[in-house]
């Protein structure tokens, strides 16, 4: 299923860009890029998306910007006392007391902060896993968007498929006197057969030729299998797996029935219902 979702983040003279996008996938597989220094948190994605995807292809990617940092800036107090107390040595003997832009011009009395690049580096990695919890939810929350405006298009080709059912069990071919009449036709051709065949093998060859000439068997298995995929539907959750395994089922009754159709009308039918299973199949790839 895809989504899409973007974060922004700074803190600590780091500034960030979260992205992340799904697209359709038969498994879960997850992909990152991030600058070099930031390996955990691929660590942290790979531990935290399985919990909320079970299916699809994730691609994250950040890109981290590290701003121009001010120095901060103290004033050594040590040095200053030293400097003050000559001051007023030299004040004593009649010189003018010294100035303040003086006083602070003496070097080493104002003297750059170093910071703690590991403590921050620290901060900026809490604060990228928050965002990242928050990147995944936003994902989430976009793929069930998707996934509601799927229910309406699924639910649209599975009433085309009860409807082709429908019309399937309506032809003329799959009425009971309709199979009587062909099945009377069918036992006749065999018992005109030369050499005329035994009784055991008579009957054999009429079930065979009944089992073939029914499809409502068939028709009934496409009905349960639709009513089950709409209580999928309804149950909602990661049902794709599922949902995909039903098609098949879908897909083999189809055949069945096309293969047991002798006549025109019936195996249109079934290839229109065919048809419109395969794209049941494909709407249903993009379901969690």
């Amino acid at each position: 299923m895809t989504g899409f979702a973007r974060v922004d983040g700074h803190a600590d003279g780091y500034s960030w860009t979260f992205e992340v996008k799904s697209v359709n996938g038969r498994n879960l597989d997850i992909r990152c890029r991030q600058p070099a220094g930031f390996d955990t948190l691929e660590a942290a994605a790979r531990a935290e998306v399985p919990k909320r995807l079970s299916r699809g292809s994730v691609n994250l990617n950040l890109t981290v910007t590290r701003s121009q940092s001010v120095a901060q800036l103290r004033i050594n107090r040590e040095l200053l006392a030293q400097v003050l107390e000559l001051a007023r040595e030299i004040e004593g003997a009649g010189a003018a007391p010294p100035r303040l832009d003086s006083l602070l011009a003496v070097r080493g009395i104002i003297e750059p902060v170093e910071e703690d690049e590991g403590e921050a580096r620290e901060r900026v990695e809490a604060a990228l896993k928050a965002d990242l919890g928050r990147l995944i939810g936003e994902l989430v929350t976009a793929r069930l968007s998707e996934g509601a405006r799927l229910v309406t298009v699924l639910n649209g080709h599975l009433d085309e498929i009860e409807r082709l059912i429908n019309a399937a069990s309506a032809c003329a071919s799959t009425q009971p006197e309709a199979l009587r009449e062909r099945l009377r036709g069918q036992v006749a051709a065999l018992l005109d057969a030369a050499p005329a065949l035994p009784e055991e093998r008579l009957a054999q060859e009429a079930a065979i030729l009944i089992a073939k000439a029914d499809v409502r068997e068939e028709m009934d298995r496409l009905r349960a299998h639709i009513q089950a995929a709409r209580d999928m539907l309804a149950e909602g959750g990661a049902i794709g797996r599922r949902f995909d395994f039903l098609c098949q089922e879908f897909n083999r009754e189809a055949n069945t029935l096309c293969s047991k159709s002798a006549d025109v009308e019936l195996t249109r039918i079934g290839l229109s219902l065919k048809a419109s299973i395969e794209q049941l199949r494909e709407q249903v790839q993009n379901i969690e």
